[in-house]
């Protein structure tokens, strides 16, 4: 008797629990980092992929549908100092639509890879379609170079007074969550200032792009 009253009990309450499982699991997470965030194909304002052909094309708009990357710096930590330091840091290169090619990133100098940034400005940024619905639709796997990423290299420096309106808008309007982190961590807006394109978007290797040929690819809407 007692035994049926348990199960009783635990079934009425994993059907109250259900539906909220239900809504976290599958409910996206606030502004555009949530499930299915940078979905090219979903955004009317964002181009279609660009033929591989194109490889200038190609990288900027990796660049611009991507809301997050992997950047690397050589680690200022003791215990692994010189070594390489990847970080995951979200970024944007402008409003949906209106990329510049810039990728800006809102940084804070308790964050790890600020410090390392601090010693030595150098630094290489990984951008990939695995982010996006791209690479699922079509089957690829995210190392397979059909998934196309790209990999760019430079220097991380803050933006000036002339960028700071652009560098704000453009990471608050893709990450609204910024606007509420704590000032006290002395967030600054800064940028990618790119020397080095490497573009893998099919087999045989990677394809370079002077940073020329990136910044003279525009869009039409």
């Amino acid at each position: 008797m007692a035994g049926r009253a348990r199960a009783s009990a635990r079934a009425l309450l994993a059907s109250l629990l259900a539906p909220a499982l239900v809504a976290l699991l599958v409910a996206p997470a606030w502004g555009r980092g949530g499930r299915d965030h940078g979905d090219w194909a979903a955004a009317a304002l964002v181009p279609p992929l660009p033929p591989r052909e194109d490889a200038a094309r190609v990288a900027r708009f990796v660049t611009h549908v991507c809301d997050w990357g992997a950047l690397a710096t050589l680690s200022t930590d003791q215990a692994v100092r010189g070594w390489a330091f990847a970080d995951v840091l979200s970024l944007s290169d402008g409003p949906p639509g209106a990329g510049s090619g810039v990728p800006y990133f809102y940084l804070s100098p308790l964050q790890q890879s600020v410090g390392n940034l601090q010693e030595n400005p150098h630094a290489t940024l990984t951008m990939s379609l695995a982010q996006t619905n791209f690479c699922r639709k079509q089957g690829f796997d995210p190392q397979s170079p059909l998934c196309a990423h790209i990999i760019l290299s430079g220097t991380v420096t803050k933006v000036n007074q002339t960028e700071m309106d652009f560098a704000k808008h453009s990471l608050f309007v893709r990450h609204p969550e910024m606007k509420t982190w704590p000032s006290s961590h002395n967030w600054f807006f800064a940028k990618l200032n790119i020397t080095n394109i490497w573009v893998l978007d099919y087999f045989g290797g990677p394809k370079i792009v002077t940073p020329e040929e990136y910044y003279n690819v525009t869009f039409h809407q």
